[in-house]
Formats: C-alpha cells, sequence, structure tokens
C-alpha cells in the first residue's frame, strides 16, 4: 500500500520535472503545412495556441518519463 506522503510526491515530482525539462530540452517544431492542418482539425484560432497546447503536454511528458526513470533507479539502485 502507497503511503500518504507518496501519493502526495508522484503528481508534484511530474510536475518539477516537466518545469526542468521546459528549461532544458527543446520542444517539438512541426512544419507549417503540419501546424496548418493541426489548428484546422483542432479549431485554434492562431499558432500560438497550438504551441501552448503542445508545449504543455510535451513538458509534462517529460517530465513523466524522467520522474518513472528517476524513481525506477533510486528504488533499484539506492534504496535500503
Amino acid at each position: 500500500m502507497k503511503s500518504t506522503f507518496e501519493t502526495f510526491l508522484i503528481p508534484m515530482g511530474i510536475l518539477m520535472l516537466g518545469f526542468l525539462s521546459a528549461l532544458l530540452l527543446p520542444a517539438p517544431w512541426f512544419g507549417v503545412q503540419l501546424t496548418k492542418s493541426l489548428m484546422a482539425t483542432f479549431h485554434l484560432q492562431d499558432i500560438g495556441q497550438l504551441y501552448t497546447l503542445v508545449f504543455c503536454l510535451w513538458f509534462l511528458l517529460l517530465g513523466a518519463i524522467e520522474y518513472f526513470v528517476i524513481r525506477f533507479i533510486y528504488r533499484r539502485y539506492f534504496k535500503i
């Protein structure tokens, strides 16, 4: 059974690592054609809305991956 602290720590760790990813890792860039088709598909007003969504999803995904990799390494090699 997970402790209450670990349940609280998982989302906070993912958000923190997502923020660090925003500072360190580049976000994906789409070509002009793909950008226009995504804007038409999701009915967005301008390119700023599209890239706001892309950046949020990209950095949360990277934060989650980093969190689980670090947690795996910690539990596998450093936990007593």
